[in-house]
Parts: structure tokens; C-alpha cells; sequence
């Protein structure tokens, strides 16, 4: 058998290279390493001044105690004892006195006025108590 020789190319031109694959090949990368790339955590590398957990421990205080007003058709009650419209204002100044910013809720039955409602709202706005809560009650 005879042997083949190989006739070489002796124009001077090298050979093409197909770009269009290699384009594919890297676009395919950038694919890839955009979909598997982790997200920075941003909030986790925030620098934030907390407060020290010593002084969180001195901050905490008992909460304010709240103050139930009920309105009923026949009068009104301050946390469970029944007062008067006149007794009731006393006592309110005397609260605001202590701190005008005490919770106080006010409940209202079904069927009571709300004549006595706005009373009673007068009553706290004269007195400068600010933080009330007003629900009704079946």
C-alpha cells in the first residue's frame, strides 16, 4: 500500500477561525455566571450604632397602668368604682397631674348617650390627658 502524503497549504494564508462559535461560547459564560451570582447582602454590612444591652436593661420600666372610664345609660365608672360627671373631673386632673400622657380607655355601652361620650372627651381635653382609646361594648 502506498502511503498518502499530505499536501501542504504554501500560499502564505493561514486558516479561518469561526468567531460566531466562540461569540456563543462566551455569551453562554456570562449567562451562567450572572444567574449564579450571589446578591450582596446590603443591610448585613450597614454600620448601625446600636445601644449597649446595659443600657436597654435600665430603660425598661413597668408600663403605665390603664385607666378603664365606662359610660353606661344610668352613669359612669372609673375602673370598676362608680363616679359622678364632678368626681369624675377630679380625679382626672389629678391624673394629669401625675402624667398627662396615662392611657386611658374609654368604653362606652350600647346604650348609652353619646352626649356622655363627649363629656367625657371634654373632660380628658380639658385636663390634658392625650392618650385615650374609645370602643364600644355590647
Amino acid at each position: 500500500m502506498k502511503r498518502r502524503k499530505r499536501q501542504r497549504d504554501t500560499s502564505g494564508e493561514s486558516g479561518e477561525l469561526n468567531m460566531t462559535a466562540m461569540i456563543d461560547v462566551v455569551f453562554q459564560l456570562l449567562i451562567f455566571f450572572l444567574v449564579t451570582q450571589k446578591p450582596i447582602d446590603t443591610m448585613a454590612n450597614l454600620d448601625v450604632s446600636r445601644p449597649s444591652p446595659e443600657s436597654r436593661q435600665e430603660q425598661m420600666q413597668t408600663p403605665p397602668k390603664m385607666i378603664r372610664i365606662q359610660i353606661f345609660p344610668d352613669g359612669f365608672t372609673i375602673n370598676d368604682r362608680p363616679v359622678g360627671l364632678s368626681e369624675m373631673e377630679g380625679l382626672l386632673v389629678r391624673l394629669a397631674g401625675i402624667d398627662r400622657n396615662q392611657t386611658i380607655m374609654i368604653m362606652c355601652a350600647a346604650m348609652s348617650r353619646h352626649e356622655d361620650l363627649v363629656r367625657v372627651l371634654d373632660l380628658c381635653a380639658k385636663t390634658g390627658l392625650v392618650n385615650l382609646s374609645v370602643i364600644s361594648t355590647n
